[in-house]
This record gives structure tokens, C-alpha cells and sequence, in this order.
């Protein structure tokens, strides 16, 4: 390529190395290519199929010629089915008026942010955080001013912390419940809290859910439902976890409608619009979900329970126990307090890959997550594997 020509800023923010968060997940990939026998407990993959019921539903849609342009908002049965859900799960009644559909939670991350942020403004975030957050804020050019959680409060946030980090410039806070990487619900106490506080100010309350139909002793409770002012309150969800969907891309934004019909704007000029047939099938499954979450449900907490009492027999390992979702933060710091370097010696030496906690933020360094996306089996055995390792280089 011609070296003289531009690239633009935005092209150009985005292009920096790789985080070594996911280079032990890639380096497994290329192990297991090779016909190694790895152990793949580094991502956030459901290893379950998309149920029958709702792949029939697509086809079915396919066949009768549900294949064309999609309105930039979204097919109406489906923004029905999510203002359906939103009610029955708030006080707050929701009309389809109030969402939006867009290709994955994350897209409708980067929509909502490319909305709410110019260049140089501030947006606050919890820290640990999901690993695709800051190439998010990266592209809109804001500037992340990142909150810690403490693992001795269950990595919930302080509201007088939140409040410390406000600025002038501050619009937007961006929090995550249930949680990746450490499966803490935040309680209605005090996403009600922040959502007032929040209102108080003039700041946007951001917040990904996307793990909300997978917890386990105590429900989810959603920022619509905690929230008594919705003006500056927006929730985004989708399929990917709940449904085992991750592939078909489907999530959604509920929030304002003077926002919604911006986020209107933004997607019919960038993204047009979602597959419909997919889309149909994204509203039955909402219409008709009821058996086959619990059922997933139920395997995740059942593989949670088995993988922490394994945990419990390990010396030098101690891990937080997860509330919802599917994963296991593991603190080793007895064990190496480099997390990285105990991921990567892991996978050499075992042959098995999580992810180094350090990627998620400051308050899980010293971590490393341990995903449940595997059958039973398969996580007993990596649980095996890890444990040979902690008693090989555990050191009283």
C-alpha cells in the first residue's frame, strides 16, 4: 500500500496491538489446530445449540420471503416482544416506542455511545469490565475515566465512588449487571441510587444486561426496574447468552424515545436494519422462551457448583463465587501474582486456557477467569488440569 496515503483518526485509534487478554485464547486455537488436546476455557461461547423450536422459526420465515430491507428501528413484533419483557419485569410500563433492535449487544453499545459522546467527553466506567468496552469508547473518542469495584465488596460499585470521579465533562456512566468476568448482581438499593444520582446531574445511566436471564440464588434486577426517572436511563440486552444465539447477532436498546429516534438515524444510515427473518425469530423466541432458559439456567449453576468446590480443595486458589452468568473469577496471586504469566504457563504446561484478569480492568488483576461454556466433562477434567498445576507451583 501507498505509505502517503491518510487513514483517518478513527481508523487509526483502533489500530493498536492486541490485547494480551485474548493472545493465550489464540495461541490455544493454534494448539488445538495442530491436533493438541486443549482444554478451551477462555470464552464466552454457550456450547449449546440454538433450541430447535427457533432455528424451525427462522426457515420458516426464509421460506415464505422473510429476506428483505428491515426498518432502521426494527421489525414491530419484535420491539413488542421486548417492551412485553420490559414490562412484565418494571414498574415502568414500555411501549416499542422505547426500543430499538440492532445486530448484537455490541453494536448497540457503539451506537448508543456514538449518540451520547463527542470527542473528548467523559464517560465514567466500572472496572472489571468486559474486554470490547474500550475499543468502543476508543471509536467514539471519549475519554474513560474507569471506577473500581473492590473484591472484598463483591465487585459491586460505591455509589461515593461513582461520585468522586464525576466531572463537568462527565456524561455518561456505563455499568454492566450481572457482571463480566465476575457475575455480581448489583442490587436495587443502589442501581437505584446511582440512577438518582445520576438524574441529579444530568448524566446518562448506561447499562449492558446482556446476562440478565442467567442467575442463580437472587434475580436480576434491571436499571428500568431500580430506576424511578427513566429521562436518562437506557438498557441494552440481547440473545446472545440467554438464547445461545451468539452467532445470529441480536440484541436491543431500550431507552428514551427522543434518544431512540436518534439511535433510528444512526442505524439506518450505518447498519439498515436487521435480517427480518432473524428478527421473527428473535420475537418467538422471546414469546416462548420460558422452558429452555430455565433449562440452561440450571446447567450453568449446576457446572458453577461443581467447578467452586473443586475451587475449595485447591491450595492458594481462591475464587468468587458468581451470583449469574458464566464464568469464575479465580484470584492466583498466591500462586503468581502475574496473571498473565500464569495463563500462558498454564496453557504450555497443561495444555488449558483461561483469561488473564488484568484485561478486565485494575480490580481484577491477579485474576484469571475460568468460563463455564464447556460440558460437565470437559470441566472436570480442566479442573484436574488446573489443579495439577496449583499443587506443582504452590508455595506455602
Amino acid at each position: 500500500m501507498n505509505t502517503s496515503l491518510s487513514l483517518s483518526d478513527i481508523a487509526r485509534r483502533l489500530d493498536v496491538e492486541a490485547s494480551d487478554v485474548w493472545q493465550v485464547h489464540d495461541d490455544a486455537l493454534e494448539m488445538k489446530r495442530r491436533g493438541e488436546e486443549v482444554i478451551l476455557l477462555s470464552i464466552g461461547d454457550p456450547d449449546f445449540r440454538t433450541p430447535e423450536p427457533i432455528i424451525d422459526n427462522a426457515v420458516s420465515h426464509m421460506r415464505v420471503g422473510r429476506t428483505h430491507y428491515s426498518p432502521a428501528l426494527g421489525e414491530l413484533d419484535l420491539r413488542r416482544a421486548v417492551a412485553d419483557l420490559e414490562t412484565r419485569t418494571s414498574p415502568h410500563p414500555c411501549s416499542p416506542d422505547e426500543v430499538a433492535i440492532l445486530p448484537g449487544a455490541t453494536s448497540a453499545i457503539h451506537v448508543v455511545m456514538s449518540c451520547l459522546l463527542n470527542p473528548g467527553n467523559e464517560i465514567i466506567i466500572v472496572d472489571p469490565m468486559y474486554v470490547g468496552y474500550p475499543a468502543i469508547m476508543r471509536a467514539v473518542d471519549a475519554d474513560v475515566v474507569r471506577v473500581r469495584s473492590r473484591s472484598d465488596n463483591g465487585f459491586e460499585p460505591v455509589l461515593e465512588d461513582l461520585q468522586a470521579a464525576v466531572t463537568a465533562n462527565t456524561k455518561v456512566v456505563f455499568m454492566n449487571t450481572p457482571g463480566n468476568p465476575t457475575g455480581t448482581i448489583i442490587g436495587r438499593k443502589r442501581l437505584g441510587a446511582m440512577a438518582r444520582y445520576c438524574y441529579d446531574h444530568n448524566i446518562w445511566l448506561v447499562c449492558d444486561e446482556v446476562y440478565s436471564m442467567f442467575t442463580f440464588e437472587k434475580p436480576h434486577i434491571s436499571i428500568r426496574a431500580a430506576s424511578q426517572h427513566l429521562d436518562n436511563i437506557v438498557m441494552i440486552d440481547g440473545l446472545s447468552k440467554s438464547h445461545a444465539m451468539s452467532g445470529w447477532r441480536m440484541g436491543w436498546i431500550v431507552a428514551p424515545p427522543t434518544l431512540i429516534r436518534h439511535v433510528g438515524n444512526f442505524s439506518a444510515m450505518s447498519l439498515f436494519g436487521s435480517p427480518q427473518f432473524i428478527q421473527d425469530a428473535a420475537a418467538f423466541a422471546l414469546n416462548n422462551d420460558e422452558y429452555y432458559v430455565r433449562e440452561m439456567c440450571a446447567e450453568y449453576k449446576k457446572r458453577r457448583d461443581f467447578v467452586c468446590e473443586q475451587f475449595s480443595n485447591m491450595p492458594g486458589i481462591r475464587y468468587h463465587r458468581p451470583a449469574a452468568g458464566m464464568f469464575v473469577m479465580l484470584d492466583v496471586t498466591e500462586i503468581n501474582p502475574d496473571d498473565t504469566a500464569f495463563a500462558r504457563d498454564l496453557l504450555t504446561r497443561q495444555k488449558m486456557s483461561v483469561v488473564p484478569g488484568s484485561g478486565f480492568g485494575e480490580s481484577t488483576r491477579g485474576h484469571v477467569r475460568f468460563s463455564l461454556t464447556q460440558p460437565l466433562e470437559v470441566l472436570r477434567e480442566g479442573c484436574e488440569r488446573l489443579g495439577r498445576y496449583v499443587r506443582e507451583n504452590y508455595r506455602v
